[in-house]
């Protein structure tokens, strides 16, 4: 598997674009963006587990009933939610990419992802949609488009073989406030040229979500609007994957590698945030109660603190360890700091260790860390991700709507 660029448009058959359609005030922020295929795709998806979905996520649940779309439209700047005339504007939002591209309206999927409560300007979608051109060097305005309180696009693309044929996988994806499992203010959307029944695709982007996105957190809300979508059209040419075989294991692999790929650059640029933090637990009895106590720690807003100070304080780690609601004995755990500037342990069988707290803090201090927590139990391993928590994270919520 190689990293290669163009993230979703990558993959043979696969176009994109955006334009300004007037949804948010900035005139030099695209909030219109559309993902196309030249020929209908095999799909599948994962929502939102909060109670309240935005009427973009039914209309897409509708449409994929048969596992088939070709098509991606999705706005920023407003979540089509909890308004009167949502499931209206989202049915036209998705009318309005299939009439441009002759498509059936049942062929798309519709995104929204903004400010909640506030009903779609879905005139200035009808409007102005037909500005958007859509190529092949088209995955930079789309990525730029669906962004929010984003910093920075994120994408990624690989290749690899199946059998002797090349295929191409891309993906774009959003988020960086609202961020907690299962799957938090953000939308990923993933192209590949594979041939691969929609049955597997639904499969491995629920077993894979669990892996990824939904290891991720940054502020513990949980949004309206999640969504994650895969779409496969088949045009690399190899023969269908539609068993799991060896074939499947492969681009399962790579699918994997997209997805965890996308969910660290979520964490990376979560709201306000100065570094990437990942919350590693090692030697737990299995993988479930791994995931339960890695994500306690990662979702800690005293430990996000610490990173954000570069303070070693393993006190609030095994304290969120111990209030995960797992069982365990805090008299064999072990817990460590590490960085690309060197790893520093300071609990050793849950007591307090001497150690340099210099290089600790020079360990903290670096954009990227990581806590380890080893629990001396088995064999099973899990990383969250997550980030440090900033004056600036507040400074973005205190006043979002207004």
């Amino acid at each position: 598997m190689k990293v290669i660029q163009n993230g979703i448009c990558a993959a043979k058959g696969f176009k994109a674009g955006a334009c300004h359609c007037g949804i948010r005030k900035n005139q030099s922020k695209d909030d219109l963006a559309m993902i196309y295929s030249i020929q209908p795709c095999n799909c599948a998806a994962t929502y939102t587990t909060n109670k309240v979905k935005a009427a973009p996520l039914k209309v897409t649940k509708n449409h994929l009933q048969n596992g088939i779309a070709q098509a991606v439209i999705v706005n920023s700047g407003n979540a089509n939610a909890c308004n009167p005339v949502e499931m209206e504007n989202a049915e036209l939002e998705a009318k309005v990419a299939a009439d441009l591209l002759g498509i059936d309206t049942n062929d798309v999927i519709v995104a929204s992802t903004g400010v909640i409560g506030q009903p779609l300007p879905i005139a200035c979608i009808q409007e102005n949609a037909h500005c958007i051109e859509l190529s092949e060097a088209g995955n930079d305005k789309a990525a730029k488009a669906i962004l929010t309180t984003d910093t920075v696009e994120k994408v990624i693309a690989v290749e690899f073989d199946i059998h002797g044929t090349t295929v191409k996988m891309g993906g774009i994806c959003k988020g960086s406030g609202m961020i907690h499992p299962n799957m938090g203010t953000m939308l990923a959307f993933i192209t590949t040229d594979c041939n691969i029944s929609s049955d597997l695709l639904d499969e491995m982007i629920h077993d894979n979500v669990k892996k990824t996105f939904n290891r991720v957190s940054v502020d513990g809300d949980t949004s309206t609007n999640d969504m994650c979508v895969i779409m496969a059209n088949g045009l690399a040419g190899n023969e269908e994957v539609s068993k799991e075989d060896d074939s499947y294991a492969t681009f399962k692999e790579a699918f994997l590698f997209v997805m965890e790929t996308l969910a660290k650059k979520i964490a990376a640029d979560g709201e306000g945030a100065g570094k990437l933090m990942t919350s590693t637990v090692i030697h737990a009895a299995n993988e479930a109660k791994a995931e339960v106590l890695s994500m306690s720690v990662c979702s800690s807003s005293l430990v996000k603190a610490a990173m954000f100070g570069a303070d070693a304080n393993w006190g609030r780690v095994i304290c969120a360890l111990g209030y995960s609601g797992e069982d365990f004995d805090p008299e064999t755990v072990d817990i460590y700091f590490k960085s690309k500037k060197g790893i520093v342990q300071c609990c050793k069988d849950g007591k307090g260790l001497p150690f340099d707290e210099e290089l600790a803090k020079e360990i903290l201090l670096d954009d990227e860390v990581e806590i380890i927590s080893d629990m001396k139990e088995g064999d099973a391993f899990v990383s969250c991700w997550g980030c440090d928590l900033t004056y600036d994270y507040v400074k973005i919520n205190g006043d979002y709507r207004t």
